[in-house]
């Protein structure tokens, strides 16, 4: 079940096949094994072995994915790194994960020297071109020096990776991705979106995240296809890529899809060879959905729900349900099982609101050295995912809110999305999110959060008032704040804690 014994497999039916194309280079899958192997080699030079944690702190590069399979091949977990984060909250990951190693792009050398000033033991590899003070560089490891270490026997239950939550409450926890996980989750996929060796995929997104690593990049990957690899998001670059090289597949958060679309002159790009078009992470209203058909003529635009939990992608919108089905996430995708429960552990029918679980061999084995959360997250049988959502009777799934984001206002249950739907519908209204603000009296009230589109005037009252013609009154925002901009989190998710924290 080795994640390796992929990329070996392609390697040996289609080795002169382009596994990755990254700044103007391709590198075809026999070169990424024979890159994988040395990388490994130097890694079991320097103790690392099965059961150990590589942590990897770096852009999207070639080198990410290929440090990836290395890891595996020894039977060690990887760790992708969220870059954004400040050097107290990896040392914080590092830590409790109990890394034996972190390699670090050479750009982010400095946080990485801050992030692992109390971790001694930590072996410190960098992908650069020259030396850093206490960082071995990657090149140098994998020289050919070390003699070739032996593939690891991985079974289905061993750790592939360990990915930790963006922790959108408390202290992030290490979900624990199994190689069957991975497994299970690429035929899915494949399945879902008809993927072969031919299709061309874009991982323009930061590849810590199951957004571009899993959605796109391990599903190609799997299928024997090319991906081609951004070091970072750039709106200009992505359209001149998929232009250029036809990209057939990418992932792309909503933030990332708004700025392809805002870019001057894109309405006259040629976009026709990208078939699927994978986004997520909140509702898009019909205007924005009918420019993404407009931009891209020929994708299929996948609305998806999933977790990292999950290893991304849990249910897909259908091309034939995107304008009859607005607002849904799809159905469930192959080899998964979703239900909506009740506060009790019920089964809810079509129609009622409750807590999404899922259960099935893509779902995450449990949380890195925490066992308490795992029984809770896993209670009934069933992964709890901590959103509220609802059936309707042809199946399709409907989110509603997420359990801690629901507001409580003198004893009324108010989702916050059904606020945010109604000022999206404002013209001048470009993001919204909405919030509970404590409150004496009712506990608390809603509150919104508004960026403006550029050029339009709009104040809080117009707002409000917009808003009464639509919500009782106890939804409707009591104050409005506006905002360049909503937080978000690498997969586009608004981070709601951040503004309940300017309240």
């Amino acid at each position: 079940m080795n994640w390796v014994g992929v990329l070996a497999h392609h390697a040996d039916r289609a080795p002169e096949k382009p596994f990755a194309v990254y700044e103007g280079d391709t590198v075809t899958y026999r070169h990424a094994l024979e890159r994988t192997t040395a990388v490994a080699a130097g890694l079991r030079a320097r103790g690392i072995g099965a059961g150990d944690v590589v942590a990897l702190l770096a852009y999207n590069s070639v080198d990410f994915l290929t440090t990836i399979f290395a890891a595996n091949y020894l039977g060690a977990a990887v760790m992708p790194l969220n870059w954004r984060l400040a050097a107290a909250e990896l040392e914080y990951i590092l830590d409790h994960a109990q890394a034996r190693a972190l390699v670090v792009d050479h750009e982010l050398v400095a946080l990485g020297t801050d992030a692992t000033k109390q971790l001694p033991a930590l072996a410190r590899i960098a992908i650069s071109p020259e030396a850093s003070d206490g960082w071995e560089r990657l090149a140098d490891l994998a020289d050919g020096s070390a003699p070739p270490a032996e593939r690891a026997q991985t079974a289905g239950d061993d750790i592939q990776r360990l990915m930790y939550t963006s922790g959108t409450t408390g202290r992030p926890k290490g979900v624990m991705i199994t190689h069957a996980n991975l497994a299970w989750k690429n035929y899915a996929h494949i399945t879902e979106f008809g993927l072969t060796a031919a299709d061309v995929g874009l991982a323009c997104g930061p590849l810590y995240h199951v957004g571009a690593l899993d959605l796109v990049t391990t599903s190609i990957i799997a299928a024997g296809g090319t991906t081609h690899v951004h070091q970072t998001f750039d709106a200009a670059r992505v359209v001149d890529d998929i232009e250029r090289s036809r990209i057939t597949v990418v992932w792309m958060a909503p933030a990332m899809v708004r700025a392809v679309l805002d870019l001057p002159g894109v309405d006259g790009r040629d976009l026709s060879s990208v078939r699927v078009l994978i986004g997520g992470g909140e509702k898009m209203p019909l205007p924005l959905i009918d420019r993404i058909q407009k931009v891209f003529p020929s994708a299929w635009f996948a609305d998806a729900y999933g977790l990292t939990e999950t290893v991304s992608g849990d249910t897909f919108l259908d091309a034939g349900s995107i304008r009859a089905k607005r607002g849904s996430v799809g159905r469930e995708c192959l080899y998964l099982e979703l239900d909506i429960w009740d506060d009790d552990g019920r089964g809810l029918p079509a129609g009622e609101a409750g807590e999404i679980v899922l259960r099935g061999p893509k779902v995450f084995k449990g949380y890195w050295r925490d066992p308490e959360a795992t029984d809770r997250a896993f209670a009934g049988g069933w992964f709890h995912t901590g959103d509220i959502g609802v059936r309707d009777e042809d199946g399709y799934v409907f989110i509603v809110d997420r359990l801690k984001d629901m507001i409580l206002s003198g004893g009324e249950n108010i989702a916050g999305s059904e606020v945010e739907r109604v000022l999206y519908e404002h013209p001048a209204v470009l993001e919204a999110a909405v919030v509970g603000r404590p409150d004496e009296k009712w506990g608390e009230v809603p509150v919104a959060f508004v960026a403006p589109r550029p050029g339009v005037s709009v104040t809080a009252d117009e707002l409000i008032e917009h808003c009464r013609g639509s919500l009782a009154k106890f939804k409707v925002p009591k104050a409005v704040t506006f905002i360049d901009a909503l937080p978000r989190n690498p997969s586009g998710k608004i981070l709601k804690r951040e503004l309940r924290g300017q309240l």
